[in-house]
């Protein structure tokens, strides 16, 4: 057992004992199927499952409150139990999680398609009808829906969002587990993921979609850049956007990655301005295994009810606000109400979207598939549309995403300068902080702290954001990762 707190996983986690041997793979594919697990494949080991545990390890923890901290408001990370990575690997379930009633999905494609003002959305989605678009709500054995990719042979291959093959057929070998990001309008800076452990680094795929801004920025300006790969992260080039706003683009891998990877079995989706920081193995066991799921995603720190996130979209800038009252007024007319405790056990409509864990069975598919039409007919903001797309297809069938509580999320990533405030920053003659091998040099003899040293204080103004791509200053060489924990 790991008790993780804030964000300084112990070296437990990196001093397990990893397994080297043969990971069990899973074909994923329309046709759902519990054979489709390659039994032949097992490690020669016991695979433990929770009845093999007298106690779990994890058994009598409960999520305490972040401390208070008189110099430090604002939400705070708490800590998490965690089983080490070979305990995770061993309670991998064999077999995939049963999708109720949704069996076979399959996707709209259609080479001929064109601009349809008639029908809101983009080519890139197919511009599903009104009628389409509530029929899919209708949840039956075999369905076929719009899902993106809709022109081309397969995604990424003339539909838009188009990917090189040799990226294309790297893609299709990950099998197990794909850790996923995106940059688009070189917005932000690659963080490298802390604390993986060398099983996953063996096993799971990383990867980070670009746009050919962002990777002319990449190569120019980072060190640690060699043949396509940054780290851990293999960048990947999109070229042939479907969308102007680089924010609606990036929802693409977000919410379609069981379309770009079609044979893996778990993601973890990171927004790009986090650098995740536990192993992922650990947040598949805490967040889905261990609570019987198969879409975990946390809920707002703050607030849980989408007409108040609607007004303080509008209140940042987010996007137009006759667009945004457009989608909430749509969505009223359907039957959207205030979020009170009487929608209990559902625990808030509004979700932390920057990070996503999940299962890639049928009905997680299906819910990403309609969450990602809802983005491409009304605005990029998903915390608007989540709920909607919940509440429709629970009122069909017994499954909704579990949401877990954002100090939890914060436990296991950290935010990130943007880059057009680290660059303000070093411009203004700020400096990194030192590395942890760079403080250990700093300790004085029999000290357990680094010298004092004060911290610059450094505020980013605010300011309207607006929905389209934002212009950044041309890259300057040295730059280096940086992070601040929030």
């Amino acid at each position: 057992m790991i008790i993780a707190n804030n964000y300084e996983v112990l070296n437990t986690i990196q001093n397990s004992v990893y397994p080297s041997m043969t990971r069990p793979l899973m074909t994923s594919s329309d046709q759902y199927s519990a054979s489709s697990v390659n039994k032949t494949e097992l490690p020669n080991r016991l695979h433990l499952s929770f009845a093999n545990f007298t106690h779990h390890p994890c058994e009598g923890f409960s999520v305490a409150p972040p401390l208070v901290d008189p110099k430090r408001t604002g939400p705070r990370p708490c800590a998490v139990c965690y089983v080490s990575v070979d305990q995770a690997f061993a309670l991998m379930p064999l077999q995939p999680s049963p999708s109720p009633v949704l069996k076979n999905l399959s996707y709209v494609s259609e080479d001929s398609i064109t601009a349809n003002l008639s029908n809101q959305g983009s080519v890139f989605g197919g511009h599903p009808s009104l009628e389409q678009r509530n029929k899919y709500f209708d949840i039956n054995e075999s369905m076929t829906v719009h899902c993106g990719f809709v022109r081309g042979k397969k995604p990424g291959q003339g539909s838009g969002f188009d990917i090189n093959d040799d990226d294309l057929l790297e893609m299709e070998q990950c099998r197990e587990l794909v850790v996923a990001s995106a940059i688009f309008g070189n917005y932000d800076m690659i963080q490298q993921p802390r604390n993986a452990s060398e099983f996953s680094k063996a096993n799971a795929c990383f990867y980070m979609f670009v746009d050919e801004e962002t990777e002319a920025y990449i190569k120019n300006s980072s060190a640690v850049y060699r043949n396509n790969k940054v780290g851990l992260w293999r960048l990947v080039v999109v070229r042939n956007l479907p969308y102007e706003d680089s924010r609606r683009t990036g929802k693409i891998p977000k919410l379609l990655l069981h379309r770009l990877f079609p044979n893996v079995r778990f993601s973890v989706w990171i927004d790009a301005k986090l650098k995740l920081v536990v192993d992922p193995y650990l947040l598949l066991e805490r967040f889905l295994w261990r609570k019987n799921a198969t879409f975990a995603i946390s809920r707002h720190y703050k607030r849980f009810d989408v007409f108040e996130e609607a007004e303080a979209n509008k209140a940042a800038g987010k996007y137009d606000n006759a667009s945004i009252d457009y989608q909430i007024e749509f969505y009223r007319n359907e039957g959207l109400t205030h979020y009170t405790t009487a929608k209990l056990p559902i625990t808030s409509d509004v979700p932390e979207g920057c990070v996503i864990i999940r299962e890639h069975i049928p009905i997680t598919n299906l819910f990403t598939c309609l969450w990602f039409n809802e983005v491409d007919r009304f605005t990029s903001r998903d915390q608007i549309s989540f709920s909607t797309v919940r509440d429709k297809i629970r009122a069909r069938v017994d499954w909704m995403p579990q949401m877990f509580l954002d100090c939890e999320r914060r436990n296991f990533v950290v935010q990130a300068y943007h880059r057009e405030l680290l660059e303000q920053m070093i411009a203004s003659g700020w400096k990194p902080p030192p590395v942890a091998s760079e403080l250990s040099r700093n300790l004085r003899p029999g000290s357990r702290k680094a010298p004092p040293s004060k911290k610059p204080s450094m505020k980013r103004k605010r300011g309207k954001k607006s929905s389209s791509r934002r212009r950044l200053p041309k890259p300057t060489t040295g730059m280096t990762d940086v992070t601040m924990g929030l």
